[in-house]
């Protein structure tokens, strides 16, 4: 009877230094800090106005953090990036500059969104790209502007002494409220200045409402056209306040001065004279 003999391979001692090389080349390629993974995702905010005016502009804030660019303990080692566009139905002298730059930890991106001279709702696309080595994640997020057309408040200053008015900052008030506020420039004695603010929204409620100034607080040093020291404008909104995204939905392009809010011109109203 013949015994079949079996052999059992034993791994030579070249091999086992061969994977132990190849194992010690391998961990070495593996970088200590790897960047940020799913347990660190990419995240950012974009803030700013909502509402803007017919051929208004604005600064936005961009944010954004996490992702491969940075180390689990926070270190940023890596590229973090951001990417602006706007869609719209009427996008003939809207844009955003920069649309593209880079986030520093600490000092946020600043883009500013320039809108047209036609009503519409705009969406602003915002990808935040976080970037180290071969590894890349995104962040996606979406911020709607409407675009209406605004009140206007004007009304012309005057400096009424003989001695220069530095520049200073008019509180605008609606509805006992402030909403804005205007910067006047420097004023030489006798000079005028007219000025203009633009107050957008998307509806204000039924019932009556009141845009006022006061430069009681500049003690008779400049007033309005007239002498008057306080300008105020009432003006009456029937109804609720529109809603302009259901007309952009039903397709309506076309200005319609009934349905937007109208531009409202401030009167002027005495209350005493002013002290020389």
């Amino acid at each position: 009877m013949t015994t079949a003999s079996h052999r059992v391979a034993r791994p030579l001692a070249g091999s086992i230094a061969l994977v132990l090389v190849t194992l010690t080349i391998a961990g070495l390629l593996v970088p200590p800090n790897a960047g940020g993974s799913s347990a660190n995702p990419v995240t950012g905010t974009f803030t700013g106005p909502s509402v803007l005016p017919l051929l208004g502009h604005s600064s936005y804030t961009l944010n954004g953090t996490g992702g491969p660019a940075f180390a689990p303990n926070g270190t940023k080692i890596g590229n973090l990036s951001y990417y602006v566009s706007v869609l719209g139905p009427n996008l003939t002298g809207v844009s955003v500059a920069p649309a593209s730059g880079a986030i520093i930890p600490g000092y946020p991106a600043v883009p500013t969104l320039t809108v047209g001279a036609a009503p519409e709702v705009l969406t602003i696309q915002v990808e935040i790209t976080s970037v180290h080595r071969t590894q890349n994640e995104s962040f996606n997020l979406t911020y709607t502007v409407h675009v209406v057309q605004p009140y206007i408040v004007s009304a012309q200053i005057v400096a009424t002494t003989s001695v220069t008015v530095l520049s200073f900052p008019l509180v605008i008030d609606l509805d006992g409220t402030p909403v804005g506020t205007v910067k006047v420039p420097t004023l030489t004695p006798g000079q005028s200045y007219n000025l203009s603010y633009q107050y957008a929204t998307i509806g204000l409620g039924p019932g009556e409402h009141t845009f006022s100034i006061s430069l009681a607080q500049e003690h008779g040093m400049v007033a309005f056209a007239g002498g008057a020291t306080e300008y105020s404008s009432t003006f009456y909104v029937t109804g609720p306040g529109t809603d302009y995204t259901l007309w952009y939905v039903a397709g309506a392009v076309a200005f319609f001065g009934v349905l937007f809010i109208f531009a409202t011109r401030v009167a002027a109203r005495r209350r005493g004279n002013v002290r020389k």
